[in-house]
Formats: structure tokens, C-alpha cells, sequence
């Protein structure tokens, strides 16, 4: 019986000198691929939407249309530093204070309310 002959892979011994870091970039590789590939299409897009919702919200006048995160459509009273005052009724000239965080979308003025 004759015995198999032994590889250098199989053996443990790296070859022509391709050492263990020589591993480490074939198992790191996919990673670093599947990081930027996520980078690319999940952080960058958030990033640009996180950096319009601020100048929007920079933007904020007094007779502004607005639709807060809860869905309330409203006018802008006010706005302080961190607050916005918004006025919901005119006939009964019902008020609240939310975070300027909250405000989710500024309707255009020319645009229609949809009801």
C-alpha cells in the first residue's frame, strides 16, 4: 500500500510565501466589500435626507404650512430656538408648542391641502 502523497497545503507549511496575512485578507475581503457596498446604499442616502430635513427645518417661517411626525397639519405661529408654535383651528384659535424635530414636512403655499 502505497501512501498519499502529502501537499504543502495540507501539511500546514504556506508555500511560496504567501503567509497567514495572506489568509487574513481572503477572509477579510468580503467584509470590507459588504461594508461599503451598506455605506453606499443605506448611510449615504440617510445622511443626504438628515441634511435637507435641517435646512428645511432652518428655513421655517411664521405662515408656514406644516405636517408634524403625528400627522397634525398646521400654520407656524412662531418659532423659537427650539420650539415652534403652531395654530391648528382658526375659529377656536387652538394652539401647541412642538419640538422643531417634529416637523415632518413644510407644505408648499401654492400647493392644496388634500382633506
Amino acid at each position: 500500500m502505497q501512501a498519499a502523497p502529502v501537499s504543502s497545503e495540507a501539511a500546514g507549511t504556506t508555500g511560496q510565501g504567501g503567509g497567514p496575512s495572506t489568509n487574513l485578507i481572503n477572509i477579510l475581503f468580503p467584509f470590507i466589500i459588504i461594508f461599503a457596498i451598506m455605506y453606499i446604499f443605506l448611510i449615504m442616502p440617510q445622511k443626504r435626507k438628515d441634511k435637507q430635513h435641517r435646512a428645511m427645518l432652518s428655513q421655517l417661517n411664521k405662515n408656514d404650512r406644516v405636517v408634524t411626525a403625528g400627522g397634525i397639519h398646521a400654520f407656524v405661529m412662531s418659532v423659537k430656538e427650539g420650539t415652534v408654535v403652531l395654530k391648528i383651528d382658526d375659529d377656536k384659535d387652538v394652539k401647541i408648542t412642538v419640538n422643531v424635530g417634529s416637523i415632518a414636512q413644510v407644505i408648499p403655499k401654492g400647493e392644496k391641502e388634500s382633506e
